[in-house]
């Protein structure tokens, strides 16, 4: 079972995206154990530019045993 962490970029650009901060997000979180599953656009403006986006994460679950 894998466990998901969800990192929200906004756009620092105007008329074009432009997300500066991503590579050092991912390396980081790399570190963490956490593995890069994808991104997802959460808010496109109405003249089709990328405003924000959702850098997913995942990693597996701890298993833990009850007995």
């Amino acid at each position: 079972m894998y466990e998901y962490k969800y990192v929200n970029l906004l756009s620092d650009g105007v008329a074009a995206a432009k997300f500066q901060e991503h590579r050092a997000i991912i390396d980081q979180h790399a570190a963490q154990g956490w593995r890069y599953a994808g991104c997802i656009p959460t808010h496109i403006s109405g003249s089709g530019v990328l405003c924000n986006l959702d850098l997913i994460f995942e990693r597996e679950k701890e298993e833990f045993c009850h007995d």
